[in-house]
């Protein structure tokens, strides 16, 4: 039989993680800018299957936690929306993932 009271402290970490980037979408976004220089908006809109508006929103949240930047320019006179994650927003992924990765790995089997 596990060890009860050492399965509730291994599970303290999930308290403490950062809940502006636990929601699924914004996982979602800040999942696939983690692994990219920039991507547009277009781009994330395909890859997460998320609407303009509620990308929008997300990405909104994401830059006011100064998780990303957002960059607008014109190509051709069209508009195009750039996003990028910051030293601060991976950090914050980082710092999410091994807080993840810690309490479910020690989850007894």
């Amino acid at each position: 039989m596990p060890d009860e009271k050492n399965s509730g402290e291994n599970l303290r970490p999930l308290a403490s993680i950062d809940r502006t980037i636990h929601e699924p979408a914004r996982l979602m976004i800040l999942a696939c800018l983690y692994v990219v220089e920039s991507a547009d908006f277009l781009f994330l809109m395909r890859r997460t299957g998320l609407t303009r508006g509620n990308l929008s929103s997300h990405l909104s949240k994401l830059e006011a936690a100064g998780y990303i930047e957002i960059r607008k320019e014109f190509v051709d006179k069209i508009p195009r929306t750039l996003l990028r994650l910051n030293r601060k927003g991976r950090k914050a992924f980082d710092e999410y993932r091994r807080k993840m990765r810690h309490a479910l790995d020690e989850l007894p089997e």
